[in-house]
């Protein structure tokens, strides 16, 4: 695509790299048909396209951000599968998270807007706040219904159906710790808590505690660590979204010196494809760019890192059917397809993979509360998919997806952590209490 930056705005290093992502592209169209709205809605702006387009034009004419290019950007999910689908590999994240930047520079969002994108700001990257707000929800949700009846409140209502009905306590699994090794010690590795997964879903790290160290990795659950950054940084508030990284990268700069890291294990793949960015995003930073850069390349989902090891037989047998959800940020953001499957089967369980898998959930971050009816839509396809390969369960790896997908069926999710724990191990996840391998008779009751 042809662009016309003057020399003064390529002086400027983001405004360089999005005018080189921009020139890649060559109008094929080829993304309209993977990009989840366009699919939607039908609407050319809503595709990677058109987005594209409105970008390039805002850009050139260091135009302050309208209500146009802000509707259509916001509807973006950043699900990432017009990258995989590129043949000519426009880098549309770095691209799109530019111009959520600028929004949020010029662009001055309508009081509700603002007022629920701030409470979400300030929370979901806190856990021990969003563990208050979750309590505070369960108070809230009789009236989502009387919220849903006006428009700038719908988010607060989509917010207050997602949140759960029970909020896992604090486990111990969530404080700073090195986990040892059982037996010789194969590798050390950082596991990253997270923020909204630690107080949604602890049984997570705690599955993934258990399985590393019974396989021979120290894990380090160490001090300091906090938010990666990427609910604010999709939210285009590039200011805290670098502060959360360069607190990551100095602590596991210092994990690192004091006894060496292979890996930094991470479980929720929207984190994965943020730190693995953090080389790009502290690019600038002269004390941050090479330390960054290291980080990135430790940053490991916790399904490359178990891949990489000498897996035993199977302790428990499992014989499960389970759907492999593919989450967004896994298999575009990653590019991990293979591994978590892989795993599964390894492990005993018949793997089926859903249709139209590289379509997004509608859970994206923040997406859900943002933009609920789409992501509502999204869902119900989702839902409807995954039901259409009868699976017994569902794995994926993302809290998010978890969330969303949860939110619309009965049918258990969970992390393929938590089942290949179980396989090689552990103790049979509870949601699955009762559920019988199709290939096992039922037994009759008395």
């Amino acid at each position: 695509m042809q662009t016309a930056f003057t020399p003064a705005q390529l002086d400027d290093p983001d405004t360089a790299h999005s005018a080189g992502i921009i020139r890649k592209c060559v109008h094929c169209g080829f993304c309209t048909a993977t990009c989840p709205t366009y699919v939607t809605l039908g609407n050319e702006l809503d595709s990677p396209r058109g987005r594209i387009y409105l970008i390039k034009e805002m850009l050139e004419n260091d135009r302050p951000a309208d209500d146009k290019v802000v509707t259509h950007i916001d509807r973006c999910l950043s699900c990432l599968s017009c990258m995989t689908t590129c043949p000519s590999g426009v880098n549309y994240m770095h691209l799109v998270d530019h111009a959520r930047a600028h929004i949020e520079r010029t662009y001055r969002r309508p009081f509700a807007d603002r007022m629920i994108r701030r409470i979400l700001a300030l929370t979901l990257p806190y856990p021990a706040r969003f563990r208050a707000s979750l309590q505070l929800a369960k108070l809230g949700r009789p009236f989502a219904g009387l919220l849903d009846g006006i428009k700038p409140l719908k988010p607060l209502a989509a917010m207050l159906r997602l949140a759960p009905d029970h909020v896992p306590s604090d486990k111990v699994v969530n404080a700073p710790a090195t986990h040892p090794a059982k037996g010789p010690r194969v590798k050390r590795v950082a596991l990253l808590r997270g923020c909204a997964q630690s107080v949604l879903d602890p049984k997570i790290n705690a599955a993934t505690i258990r399985l590393l160290t019974r396989l021979g990795v120290e894990v380090v659950v160490p001090e300091g660590e906090g938010c990666c950054g990427a609910l604010v940084h999709h939210m285009g508030q590039e200011a805290p979204a670098l502060d959360f990284a360069r607190r990551n990268v100095d602590v596991w700069t210092r994990v690192a010196a004091e006894g060496g890291l292979d890996a930094i294990v991470i479980t929720a793949s929207g984190c994965g494809t943020t730190i693995k960015d953090y080389g790009h995003m502290l690019r600038l930073d002269p004390a941050y760019a090479e330390k960054a850069a290291r980080v990135s390349a430790l940053a490991k989902d916790v399904t490359e890192v178990l891949a990489d090891l000498d897996l035993p037989l199977p302790e428990n047998e499992t014989g499960l059917v389970v759907a492999y959800h593919s989450a967004c940020s896994m298999q575009h953001g990653q590019r991990l397809t293979r591994a978590p499957k892989v795993l599964l089967a390894q492990a005993g369980f018949t793997v089926r993979d859903v249709p139209e898998g590289h379509l997004c959930c509608g859970s994206a971050g923040t997406y859900n509360i943002l933009q609920p009816e789409i992501a509502t839509r999204l869902r119900d396809r989702k839902v409807a998919n995954i039901a259409s390969v009868a699976p017994q369960a569902i794995a994926t790896g993302n809290i998010g997806c978890m969330t969303q997908i949860g939110s619309g069926t009965a049918i258990p999710i969970l992390h393929t952590v938590e089942l290949l724990d179980w396989a090689f191990g552990g103790e049979k996840p509870a949601s699955l209490d009762g559920v019988v391998p199709v290939a096992q008779p039922a037994v009759a009751a008395e």
